[in-house]
């Protein structure tokens, strides 16, 4: 394809859709932002910026023939989507699903959380940006996790300071591929995230 009708890289806007909402969800586990379904901006966040802004994004690395944000945008975009409609469903006026047990949730953070952690060894071939926001979402959901199996308010809350510092991270790391896109000068120690 000739490079004129290559489309812009995706990387800026599918790593801001994912830092902004990974804050804002992290800001509930901490219990700074109140989460109420009724008025939740987390759940309109994680549908439409976290969930369909990736999933465009993953739609637009796959045209450009990149892979791993191909994957990583497209599969990031289906967690949200899935979360926040289980929240949807499983809400008391809606009810078309019964509320996970803790084995349902912890499988499901876990399941991300394995994925997370192959996608972070893959990160080593990108930037030390994207390793840190790997290795810390990696590290969120497997508290996540160990969360809902036992329960413990401080295992919740590391969740959330690792989810806070994952979706700032992602966040830098989207601002640093603007920078470098609109000035061509790499931030110290950012490099080219994807």
């Amino acid at each position: 394809m000739p490079p004129q009708d290559q489309p812009a890289n995706p990387a800026t806007l599918g790593l801001m859709a994912f830092g902004m909402t990974t804050v804002l969800l992290s800001l509930t586990n901490l219990n700074v932002v109140d989460f109420t379904l009724e008025k939740s901006f987390v759940m309109t966040m994680a549908i439409f910026f976290g969930g369909i802004v990736q999933l465009i994004a993953g739609g637009v690395a796959f045209k450009r023939g990149d892979m791993f944000a191909a994957t990583a945008f497209s599969a990031y975009g289906c967690f949200w989507e899935s979360l926040a409609f289980y929240w949807i469903f499983a809400s008391e006026p809606v009810g078309l699903a019964p509320a996970a047990s803790a084995r349902a949730v912890a499988s499901f953070m876990i399941i991300w959380g394995v994925f997370t952690f192959f996608m972070w060894i893959l990160t080593f071939k990108h930037s030390w940006n994207l390793v840190w926001v790997f290795g810390t979402l990696w590290l969120t959901f497997f508290l996540l996790a160990a969360h809902a199996l036992q329960g413990a308010e401080i295992l919740l809350r590391l969740a959330g300071y690792f989810g806070l510092v994952c979706g700032i991270l992602a966040m830098w790391a989207a601002f640093c591929a603007i920078f470098f896109d609109h000035t061509g000068k790499e931030l110290p120690g950012s490099g080219r995230p994807l």
